[in-house]
């Protein structure tokens, strides 16, 4: 193909600087797949020097090199645009340039002087086929059970904080957006707390399902020059040296062809993105002058020519963050659709979008958590207006009937009066019994009382 310059100080060689200079933006592969891609190499120099494939001093130069990329401190060498080849090809040889280079001078050796071969030594076993579909899934692995499913514990924990601290606390409940039958602050904040559980007990699963590398399958999943054994030596490997649990797929077919369990975990993301939508849009609501339910903690000023206006930013900045993992599952999504026979050709995409909709949904719970739910207060106002709801009327459908109920439910609303005043005005039923029918407690019920319990269901 000719001659390419490359930077004198660059770590990457030739294959990396032929990729990049057709690049078109400035995106780039995830650098949490970059480390896993590194983590990947590490483990497999140390299997194939175990194996004799590798001389000693040469593999550890290479581990060494490797755990360096791991903890990003060569992030900088990494230029391949993320719209390249599907395969994820040209950053996949970023890595092994920079590894065998740097490799090389570990051995004392120039680099770019062939002492670590980038093909021979560091990719033995390995093909870009298999590795990059591994290093994504070990990407999301490590980012959803170090970052993600710790946010949504926190956010769950606090959930049921809110939940026991305000369980006293009633206010009209809402359908349609109208007023309904009563219900307490705790029960809302216990049903958000079972919310965001639900999405923690499906993400673990879609995650544990990543924990399947494609490692093994090389070229086209068949295996083509990898030693027996070497996958799964080196999926243990990888949990000795890094801490994360993988395992070697047993279906390298499959997993090569498709994006499969990162497209599942796409999707279960997605799902809780979409009820956390719902629960923070909830907050926003009931913080608003529209109902006023609820105080937020005053962040920041809220408009450049409205003096007072305090606005609920962490609220909205969480719902965009929503709404693009929205967009971010239909990117992969749609990758997933172009496995053409053996191999996926969107996987840099998809790995995009992917960890950013873990990341996002990270950090929103967090800030949700800390700038909104940990110094939200209930407003008394709202324990006075459930006496005034004309819905409490359907309390007393089983002693006066519905169309009696209904009508005084209208009347209440026409007239602004509480339920009790008015059937204790028309002798409806004797007061003691209105009292008992209408007692909010009661109306409420105990529902969502037990932490423990809502945890479980």
């Amino acid at each position: 193909m000719g001659a390419v310059p490359v930077p004198e100080a660059a770590l990457y060689g030739a294959e990396t600087a032929r990729a990049a200079a057709w690049s078109f933006t400035r995106h780039r592969l995830p650098l949490p797949t970059v480390h896993a891609i590194a983590q990947i190499k590490a483990a497999a120099a140390r299997v194939n020097a175990a194996a004799g494939r590798l001389p000693a001093e040469l593999a550890r130069a290479i581990e060494g090199a490797s755990i360096e990329v791991a903890s990003g401190q060569h992030d900088r060498e990494f230029v391949v645009d993320l719209f390249q080849t599907g395969s994820g090809t040209s950053s996949h040889m970023n890595a092994n340039e920079v590894i065998a280079n740097r490799a090389s001078e570990l051995l004392g050796a120039r680099r770019g002087s062939g002492t670590v071969h980038a093909h021979d030594h560091v990719n033995l076993g390995q093909s870009s086929n298999d590795v990059i579909p591994s290093a994504i899934a070990l990407a999301a692995v490590t980012l959803g059970e170090q970052r993600l499913l710790p946010a949504l514990q926190r956010l769950a924990a606090a959930l049921h904080d809110l939940a026991d601290r305000h369980w006293d606390d009633v206010r009209n409940g809402r359908t349609h957006l109208m007023s309904a039958m009563p219900i307490r602050f705790g029960q809302q904040f216990r049903g958000h707390a079972q919310q965001v559980e639900a999405g923690i007990a499906r993400i673990a699963a879609s995650i544990d399902a990543c924990r399947a590398l494609p490692l093994g399958g090389t070229a086209i999943g068949t295996g083509v020059n990898c030693p027996p054994g070497f996958a799964a030596a080196v999926c243990a490997a990888i949990g000795a040296m890094f801490g994360v649990r993988v395992h070697e797929t047993k279906h390298h077919l499959c997993a090569q062809s498709g994006l499969g369990a990162i497209a599942w975990l796409s999707g279960d993301v997605r799902t809780f993105a979409m009820s956390f939508y719902k629960l923070v849009n909830d907050v926003r609501w009931q913080a608003s002058d529209a109902l006023r339910q609820l105080d937020l903690p005053p962040l920041q000023p809220g408009s450049s020519i409205m003096v007072g206006k305090v606005n609920p930013v962490v609220c909205e900045a969480v719902l965009m963050a929503c709404a693009q993992v929205l967009g971010n599952d239909a990117v992969v999504a749609f990758a997933e659709s172009q496995g053409q026979f053996e191999l996926n050709t969107m996987l840099p995409i998809a790995a995009h979008n992917l960890l950013e909709a873990l990341e996002l949904m990270a950090g929103a719970a967090e800030a949700f958590c800390k700038h909104a739910l940990l110094g939200l207060r209930v407003r008394a106002n709202a324990a006075h207006e459930v006496a005034k709801n004309p819905i409490l009327a359907t309390a007393l459908v089983a002693d006066i009937g519905h169309d009696r109920a209904a009508e005084l439910a209208r009347a209440a609303a026409e007239r602004g009066l509480p339920v009790f005043e008015l059937a204790r005005d028309r002798g409806l039923l004797p007061v003691p019994r209105l009292q008992e029918l209408l007692d909010v407690d009661r109306l409420c019920g105990s529902v969502g009382r037990d932490r423990d319990a809502a945890s479980r269901g």
